[in-house]
């Protein structure tokens, strides 16, 4: 998956999120129909308002470190923005907006966080 460049005249757009943050629960964890696993990690991090807000971060076939991953863990995230759509129990359509995690990093592992930094670096430069 790489990083969604357009641009809008002569201003470039690009869907790209970093996130630095912990874990606010354990993961959810799911195989979908297809055969490929999912975790769901709610990733919470400090708000521009007083405060911390929790962000959604769906990884496709997660490494097996975040099975074992506890609430407070430290996280760095790598990803895009995506609104997701999906039946509801009620047979209705819903919606839903998270972060598809490109990257994941766990800290305080300086080399996965450096990982995750540079690869963050690497789709900014791919803006130039």
């Amino acid at each position: 998956m790489s990083t969604s460049v357009t641009t809008n005249g002569d201003v470039p757009t690009v869907n790209l999120v970093v996130l630095r943050g912990v874990a606010s629960a354990p993961p959810e964890l799911r195989t979908l129909k297809s055969g490929r696993r999912l975790a769901t990690i709610s990733v919470r991090v400090h708000s521009v308002d007083p405060g911390s807000t929790s962000v959604p971060v769906a990884v496709r076939e997660p490494p097996a470190w975040v099975e074992d991953l506890d609430e407070g863990a430290p996280l760095v995230v790598v990803g895009a923005l995506r609104r997701r759509f999906f039946r509801n129990q009620a047979g209705g359509t819903g919606a839903r907006v998270e972060v598809e995690a490109r990257a994941i990093g766990r800290g305080p592992d300086r080399r996965r966080l450096d990982r995750a930094r540079q690869r963050a670096e690497d789709e900014l430069d791919g803006l130039e």
